[in-house]
């Protein structure tokens, strides 16, 4: 029973030491669909994701854009995130009738995430269930799909760390708080 004590509050305060290890990355994506993802970093641990996919259940194109909460696991780099979002498809003008007749317009909805990822260096590998819900449109109402992302890192997080110590370093200055440097003699 300790043991178990002991491993829930590493994993959980490794939640709060760790965030994720690349600012911009983007790839392709495998799946149900198929198409091009790329994410960008807007906070300690959010992200925006934009998916363009084609089916090859359907003969639609679909645009996504996400937002997505990361929660990192035992080590920087390994993370579940769920997020949420819009879709927006545009089927093919020559398939829009069906065998029964029914034309389909152009599916609008609400879109949802939850997954892992993992990045080792500069490539980010991603696993992830993503249901849509057409509110307008569509071939159905629900569309469940499921994707692996292949993403290379385009801008790692080192950047972002120096942006923010660069930061520090120029308040310091204009506050004239520079006690810390014991080395350094005092007028």
């Amino acid at each position: 029973m300790k043991k178990r004590i002991v491993l829930a509050l590493l994993l959980f305060s490794s939640l709060q030491i760790f965030s994720q290890a690349y600012m911009t990355a983007g790839g392709v994506r495998l799946g149900t669909d198929w198409g091009l993802t790329l994410q960008q970093r807007i906070g300690k641990s959010m992200t925006l994701e934009g998916i363009l996919q084609s089916s090859l259940q359907r003969e639609e194109v679909m645009v996504t854009g996400l937002i997505e909460k990361h929660y990192p696991v035992v080590f920087r780099g390994l993370n579940l995130y769920v997020g949420a979002g819009a879709h927006k498809g545009w089927i093919n003008e020559e398939d829009t009738d069906s065998p029964d007749g029914a034309d389909f317009e152009d599916p609008f909805g609400l879109s949802f995430v939850g997954g892992a990822e993992l990045t080792l260096g500069r490539l980010n590998f991603s696993y992830d269930f993503k249901p849509a819900f057409n509110l307008t449109g569509g071939e159905k109402k629900f569309y469940s799909q499921t994707g692996v992302s292949i993403r290379y890192v385009l801008l790692k997080n080192k950047v972002y760390k120096d942006l923010t110590k660069e930061k520090r370093k120029k308040k310091r200055k204009k506050d004239g708080n520079d006690d810390w440097k014991i080395w350094k003699k005092k007028d």
